[in-house]
């Protein structure tokens, strides 16, 4: 299975500029084979904003896919976000608000979830879900599945923000279509749970990175996500680690991981 770094909610014009480095040293170290950004490149949808963003991007030498978060559509010029909501992500970050990346071993799978409607919350289109399910079914058989989508499917219990209306039903919709992880952003928590969806069901992994590098901090350091092939379990196997900023601004280390293997009714924690 491919090493996958999950990063989400840069927020370009409100970060912390003394984690940049340290945050691209650690995906050099890393060296994964791929990178899933899950929304929220930017603070306020501005040009700006999103050039930094690019030339993050830009200095990452592996495959990246990334999708909108809510806050890159404009939210104080309404014409423009009415209008045009994706034009500046379009212009600066990529034409493809729902991207498909294959390699070996894996098919990832983006889902636009940001909603020019309403400024927090998201919605899973009709026409995303369709695109979506069908690109899990007619994946070649064994690779890992991954969907990644801003919005959470579903929120943890005690959070503050407004769920999608539509999260369970979508949830539902992808897990019988044969995803794997579902990674997200939006909340900047972060969490690693099999989900099970409804009674005998298959279960997938759901997989929330915090914030990587802004100071829209919500109780929890800046964070991101190494995810990587579980090996001696005798299934198919994952290990999800947090990694945290240190208290000291000047790097990131591993800090709490979760494992789960692969059975015959879909995802489970592995047995310690």
């Amino acid at each position: 299975m491919p090493r996958l770094l999950h990063l989400s909610d840069l927020h370009f014009g409100r970060t912390r500029p003394e984690l940049l480095k340290p945050l691209l040293d650690h995906v050099a170290a890393l060296q994964p084979d791929a990178i899933a950004l899950s929304g929220d490149l930017t603070q306020r949808a501005r040009e700006w904003q999103f050039e930094e963003a690019q030339a993050l991007l830009s200095s990452i030498d592996c495959p990246v896919l990334c999708v909108p978060g809510n806050h890159d559509i404009p939210l104080d010029r309404p014409l423009s976000r009415f209008l045009r909501p994706f034009a500046m992500y379009r212009s600066e970050i990529s034409r493809d608000l729902e991207p498909m990346l294959d390699l070996p071993g894996l098919r990832m799978i983006g889902i636009n979830t940001a909603d020019p409607k309403a400024w927090e919350r998201g919605r899973v289109r009709r026409g995303s879900l369709a695109r979506a399910t069908e690109r899990l079914r007619t994946a070649p058989d064994g690779v890992l599945r991954v969907v990644v989508m801003h919005h959470p499917l579903v929120h943890p219990p005690g959070s503050k923000k407004e769920p999608m209306p539509n999260g369970r039903e979508a949830a539902r919709a992808l897990d019988e279509a044969g995803a794997d992880l579902v990674l997200s952003g939006h909340l900047h928590t972060w969490g690693a749970a099999a989900d099970i969806l409804r009674e005998g069901g298959r279960t997938m992994l759901l997989v929330a990175a915090g914030t990587g590098l802004s100071t829209r901090l919500r109780g929890e350091e800046n964070d991101f996500n190494l995810i990587e092939t579980l090996d001696g379990t005798g299934a198919r196997g994952i290990r999800v680690t947090r990694y945290f900023a240190t208290l000291d601004g000047l790097g990131f280390a591993a800090g709490t991981s979760a494992d789960f293997v692969e059975g015959e009714t879909g995802w489970r924690p592995a047995p310690r």
